[in-house]
């Protein structure tokens, strides 16, 4: 099976958000209409939601393509995603009009304010995360496919 190694590696990346997306889809929808939560969450998560599994996959197909120079574990090379993906989805969003930055803080959908402080702690729990699941779950699906 060492044909399409990238074509491999990408279904590999888009693997977790694929499973992962239907879940918060599912919250949503729960929150949206039976916790009748008036936010609208929904502008801000159909972007994503199209995204995010295509960006994982080229993220882990360029994995794939620096692994033999970088040598660059995949859970550091996964924890490095959001350096990148923050920025760009936080302009996106002010572009939007889903986030607005102020001086104490973030505000969301001009409901939710949130600290810079608690911003930052959320960014570096995140970067965790994604470090294990590109480890363990990414890892797992790239070795079951051959291309680790």
């Amino acid at each position: 099976m060492k044909m399409h190694p990238y074509l491999r590696a990408f279904l590999a990346g888009a693997f977790v958000p694929t499973l992962v997306l239907p879940v918060l889809l599912t919250v949503f929808i729960i929150v949206r209409l039976v916790l009748q939560c008036q936010v609208p969450i929904e502008r801000g998560m159909v972007f994503p939601m199209a995204l995010v599994p295509s960006i994982f996959g080229l993220w882990n197909m360029l994995w794939l393509k620096s692994h033999g120079t970088t040598h660059m574990p995949l859970g550091l090379h996964g924890a490095l995603l959001p350096l990148i993906g923050a920025p760009v989805g936080a302009s996106v969003a002010s572009l939007l009009g889903v986030l607005a930055l102020e001086p104490s803080g973030v505000r969301w959908f001009d409901v939710l304010h949130v600290p810079y402080a608690l911003v930052a702690c959320v960014f570096c729990a995140a970067m965790a995360g994604y470090y294990l699941v590109w480890k363990y779950v990414v890892g797992f699906v790239n070795r079951t496919l051959e291309i680790a």
